[in-house]
């Protein structure tokens, strides 16, 4: 069994795009694991977000909150550059990410959003 970390503009896209990733990860063949460095900058944006962001993050809480998933502690302030150590030390993991910074500093695969509702391992 593959794992996929999430970050947080991928949990806060698919949000906004309606896209079920707690259905299609594992119907990929993945476990999920969000760090907990992630959920808590979903809470920030849930109280001091604007706009969508504030609504999508407070959805996303109430989603994160009925799934089952394995959560990890990045043990760095940075969230990106923990995601990818953590990734360094797992070459297995994917990374589920928009983010361009992740993706270039990052060896490992990466599970992004193709269109509007499909998720893609490059």
């Amino acid at each position: 069994m593959k794992y996929t970390i999430l970050d947080t503009n991928f949990i806060l896209s698919c949000i906004r795009k309606k896209i079920d990733f707690f259905e299609k990860i594992p119907l990929m063949g993945m476990k999920i694991i969000i760090p907990s460095e992630v959920i808590d900058e979903i809470r920030k944006f849930s109280r001091q977000g604007r706009g969508n962001l504030k609504q999508e993050a407070k959805l996303a809480l109430v989603i994160l909150e009925n799934q089952e998933f394995k959560r990890v502690d990045l043990c760095n302030k940075n969230v990106d550059n923990g995601i990818i150590k953590l990734a360094e030390k797992n070459r297995d993991y994917i990374i589920a990410t928009l983010d361009t910074g992740i993706k270039n500093e990052t060896k490992n695969s990466i599970l992004l959003i193709r269109g509007e509702k499909e998720l893609e391992v490059m």
